[in-house]
């Protein structure tokens, strides 16, 4: 089965070459190392096009071949990698498209869309984009890193796909992060974001 990946093109003519030389010369036919392949075309999916470390939101980081490519081959592919890899690098909404959980890509980034307007008209939140190629970013809140004179790791909002509200809370911590606390939704982090904000 053909992947339709960002270099799926040069991928495959590279396999015909192989075939095509072993068969011509009547040497043996050289290994065709199919894992490394995938991992290295799923590499080039999840890879921005350019820098992300200003992005402000969510959006302005969607620019990876995942985020543009056609949904459905996004989906084969990503399902063709985790038939080799078992957690390949992924955002939450692909893994929750992948698992039947999500009905679109851009229902996921909707989302996302929704949270950014939550949190960035409240004082202290920000977008914190510089994980690797192809995982989520999160968002902190800024003010909960000092509390009772001490320096704490800030209350951080996450995308999940653990469950279909999609987002999680870790509460300000120092040390070890406590259990991250589910939030059912857009409706209920609007209902509780002064709660959470207040964590510790």
């Amino acid at each position: 089965m053909a992947v339709l990946g960002p270099n799926s093109a040069i991928d495959l003519r590279a396999l015909e070459s192989d075939t095509v030389g072993s068969a011509s010369t009547g040497s043996s036919p050289r290994p065709v190392h199919i894992v490394p392949m995938l991992d290295l075309e799923w590499r080039r999916a999840v890879e921005p096009t350019g820098p992300v470390g200003a992005a402000r939101r969510p959006a302005h980081a969607r620019r990876a071949w995942i985020h543009r490519a056609p949904e459905s081959q996004v989906l084969q592919l990503f399902n063709s990698v985790r038939t080799v890899t078992s957690e390949p690098p992924a955002p939450w909404w692909l893994r929750a498209l992948a698992t039947g959980q999500l009905q679109s890509r851009l229902g996921g980034f909707a989302v996302e869309d929704q949270v950014a307007e939550i949190l960035t008209s409240r004082h202290g939140w920000e977008y914190v984009p510089w994980t690797g190629p192809g995982e989520d970013g999160y968002w902190e809140y800024g003010p909960s890193e000092t509390r009772a004179g001490m320096h704490m790791t800030p209350t951080t909002l996450t995308f999940t796909d653990r469950h279909p509200g999609w987002l999680d809370v870790i509460p300000a911590h120092t040390g070890a992060p406590p259990t991250s606390l589910p939030i059912a939704g857009i409706g209920e982090l609007r209902d509780r974001l002064e709660e959470l904000e207040n964590l510790t």
